[in-house]
């Protein structure tokens, strides 16, 4: 009885870690209840919408900042002494965050826009819900398209066939991409953007959206990247026709949100303190200036006739000693209440002008027609030029893009595409420890890959130089 008892006692003894073990098993397989697993995170087409605009949000001004940084447009003020002296003085390598963070502001915005078209690809939608999902996914993969031609704009090695571009990332994954050259990238955004045209209804016009202008004003960017002087002319011209240049009355207002006149594509800014443009780049509270207009940018504008000038460009002879008189002025904002929050134009018509006269310089159009519109648009007195010969016109075009984009973060990609120097003044150059002329055979003349993503990744390479 005993003996019976002893072995009863020792199975009851090993069956109490299995039962525990059982038990605890069960217990680890419940799922949490305050947060949502990716599997349910898209249930309908209203969470379609949310991730978005989660999408949408890591677009922002660093899109613009890095070309002002470290092109010849802006200058860095003595009174700076917290701003980012080194992407200014061209001394960023790979673990820059100055320079690299903004590969990653990318690849999030891919990464949401993927997800995104995977949890739409799982809904069954009919009747309304299947027309707002067809837009949902037109802006998704235009969204996407964007954000994968910023990337390849900042860190392709350079802009022509068989250059190392950046990975395109078709799909939402873990995974250890390598590298895709430039024109395999240019091609799929391509293909992605096709897409999106054909779902996109006639319809949206809300300018903080994606709509069909803008994924044609895309469009017509990555042409003139691709020196596909045909889909350029086409592509902008679509943008044109849409959506006039502002006339002259109206063309400060945009900088101020007064209105959106040849605004294709902003990105919209709420609040009261936070998200302040003007201060978050240009200048510190307090009235810190951390970056001013370049005396090379003031210098190419008719201060009297230019009504760019004003609007981009302040002048306060009241700021002495070590402070700057000039003063970045476009996206300052309108009102006491928010100084600095000024909606971020990512298109405007006005670029489509520029980009038709490149490609139409290119490809012997009428390119000095779109130049002289856009002038006598901004200059008030203005008499049509000619030229003579296509270096001159070409020239002429590209410093019109210096003044008419500044600090939209054209100027240093725009000296990348036509392999130029960024030559700076001496003037502006005072605090830059040197850093006067920058030339493609240097590292810097393209952006690195972030340090950590060669460390992690070890299917990627790194510009060269670095």
């Amino acid at each position: 009885m005993l003996k019976t008892m002893k072995h009863q006692y020792k199975k009851y003894i090993l069956l109490l870690p299995a039962l525990v073990l059982s038990v605890s098993c069960t217990k680890l397989d419940l799922k949490p209840t305050d947060t949502l697993s990716p599997d349910n995170v898209y249930r309908n087409i209203s969470d379609i919408n949310k991730g978005l605009i989660g999408a949408y949000a890591a677009a922002d001004y660093d899109m613009s900042s890095l070309s002002v940084t470290v092109s010849d447009e802006a200058t860095f003020p003595t009174e700076n002494i917290v701003g980012n002296s080194d992407a200014f003085r061209w001394l960023y390598t790979a673990s820059n965050g100055s320079v690299t963070s903004f590969y990653y502001t990318c690849y999030i915005g891919i990464d949401r826009a993927n997800r995104a078209l995977a949890g739409l690809d799982a809904l069954k939608l009919s009747g309304a819900d299947l027309t707002l999902g067809n837009q949902y996914r037109a802006e998704l993969l235009a969204i996407k398209s964007y954000f994968h031609l910023e990337a390849l704009r900042a860190y392709a090695a350079s802009y022509q066939n068989g250059a190392l571009g950046v990975p395109y990332m078709k799909t939402f994954s873990i995974s250890y991409p390598a590298r895709d050259n430039f024109e395999a990238v240019v091609a799929q955004v391509k293909v992605d953007l096709l897409a999106a045209k054909a779902l996109m209804p006639a319809g949206l016009t809300d300018k903080s959206r994606i709509t069909a202008p803008a994924i044609a004003a895309i469009q017509a960017r990555l042409a003139l990247y691709e020196k596909n002087w045909a889909d350029a002319i086409r592509y902008a011209t679509e943008v044109i026709n849409s959506a006039p240049l502002a006339n002259k009355a109206q063309f400060p207002g945009i900088w101020t949100d007064a209105n959106d006149n040849e605004v294709i594509w902003k990105l919209k800014r709420v609040g009261t303190t936070n998200s302040r443009l003007g201060d978050f780049f240009y200048r510190q509270t307090g009235g810190i200036v951390l970056y001013a207009p370049a005396q090379k940018l003031i210098n190419t504008f008719d201060k009297v006739n230019d009504i760019r000038y004003a609007a981009y460009i302040k002048f306060d002879p009241s700021r002495t000693g070590f402070k700057s008189q000039y003063l970045v002025n476009k996206y300052i904002g309108g009102t006491s209440t928010a100084p600095g929050l000024t909606d971020i134009k990512l298109f405007r018509t006005a670029e489509m002008y520029l980009i038709r006269a490149e490609a139409e310089a290119e490809s012997t159009g009428d390119a000095a027609g779109d130049l002289n519109t856009l002038r006598a648009a901004r200059i008030n007195g203005y008499t049509n030029a000619s030229f003579a010969d296509k270096a001159a016109l070409i020239d002429a075009i590209y410093t019109e893009r210096f003044k008419e984009l500044a600090f939209e973060g054209h100027r240093f990609f725009d000296l990348k595409r036509r392999n130029m120097p960024v030559q700076r003044l001496a003037a502006d150059a005072a605090n830059a420890s040197g850093a006067v002329l920058l030339v493609p055979e240097q590292a810097q003349y393209a952006f690195p890959i972030p340090a950590q993503e060669m460390q992690i990744n070890k299917n990627t390479v790194q510009n060269p130089n670095y």
